[in-house]
């Protein structure tokens, strides 16, 4: 619905810190892209105090919320409706206020995988995709990464019993192998860091024949400089791709979930590219 000529409907993203987050620009951009009249802040939350911040909100009119960390899984306990992704999640990064309910949403699978498919152009479906991590990271984005139907989904972890426990949890909506990161075996037609290595600049100890020439190596981490991940990776002849745009597609996702429109991503994502690349 065009708000042109409404009061603002209140937005905002929560977390502890929150000063870095770039999703009230990216929101602010898709708000003037879809001609919809929206207001979107950050809220600061005492880490002690996320329930109380968002009843807050809500009581002030909010009408929706993105989370970020430490407050994903507290948002899941906190919502009154779970959608499948985010019961898959077991997490919550997009909250709606409708009808006296609190629905919780995961759409970090959904943008990664349309970062994958339709951004970089590299197809998922019958294809071998190697999932490094077993953390909260990975298990939101097994249940759309198994949806596009890969050949093989494996999902390798430093040790093996938490990556058998989330193969086992996803056991009814497809087939996932486990192995450690020394055991991996192969090649792979698309390769996903969901690891926190690239915070520390570490590289998850992965043999470097899993990369072959056609190769995506897809970090989930981004930032003005190639992570060591990415590094690694084009070393050995893979092709590379940050997490940029995995984080505006989720914001699209999440913005057309409150708004029933959805934006376009092409224009947000070279503004948020060229930015980076001039703090270099």
């Amino acid at each position: 619905m065009n708000k042109t000529n409404a009061q603002p409907d209140r937005y905002a993203v929560i977390g502890n810190p929150i000063a870095h987050s770039k999703s009230p620009e990216i929101h602010a951009q898709f708000a003037r892209q879809t001609r919809q009249a929206l207001k979107y802040e950050r809220l600061l939350a005492p880490l002690d105090g996320f329930a109380a911040t968002v009843a807050d909100f809500v009581r002030e009119g909010g009408r929706g919320m993105n989370v970020t960390v430490p407050f994903k899984l507290e948002a899941a306990a906190l919502a009154t409706r779970l959608t499948e992704r985010a019961q898959a999640a077991g997490a919550v990064n997009t909250l709606l206020f409708e009808g006296g309910e609190i629905v919780g949403d995961n759409t970090d699978g959904v943008g990664l995988v349309r970062d994958i498919v339709q951004n970089a152009g590299v197809a998922l479906a019958g294809k071998s995709v190697l999932l490094l991590g077993a953390g909260g990271a990975a298990r939101g984005v097994i249940l759309p990464l198994l949806d596009q139907q890969p050949a093989r989904l494996v999902l390798a972890n430093r040790t093996p019993a938490r990556a058998q426990e989330l193969a086992a949890q996803f056991a009814g909506s497809g087939a996932i192998e486990v192995a450690t990161f020394d055991g991996i075996a192969g090649a792979f037609d698309v390769v996903i860091n969901a690891t926190a290595a690239s915070l520390s600049a570490e590289v998850p100890q992965i043999p470097p024949s899993v990369f072959v020439p056609h190769t995506l190596a897809y970090d989930m981490m981004y930032g003005a400089a190639p992570t060591a991940f990415m590094a690694f990776a084009a070393a050995h002849g893979a092709q590379v791709r940050d997490g940029l745009g995995m984080l505006v597609e989720q914001a699209a996702e999440s913005f057309c979930r409150w708004r029933g429109v959805r934006p376009e991503t092409t224009e947000v994502f070279a503004q948020l590219r060229a930015q980076l690349e001039n703090k270099e």
